[in-house]
């Protein structure tokens, strides 16, 4: 019985430190784009790390 006056508390401390966690990346953006980094796995890349069908960078010319 006296192992639930820590328990209990060690509970609520977890659960309150996973709210904040959860608030905390919610805040910083983490999950504002989901889709992206698992399709960027699918998309070819030529040597010089441009994406088919984007514009030379400007060479200041």
């Amino acid at each position: 019985m006296s192992i639930l006056y820590i328990l209990i508390p060690l509970g609520l401390v977890l659960v309150v430190i996973g709210i904040w966690a959860f608030f905390w990346a919610v805040g910083n953006g983490q999950f504002d784009d989901l889709d992206t980094p698992g399709w960027s796995v699918l998309i070819d890349h030529d040597a010089s790390g441009k994406r088919p069908g984007e514009a030379p960078p400007d060479q200041g010319t």
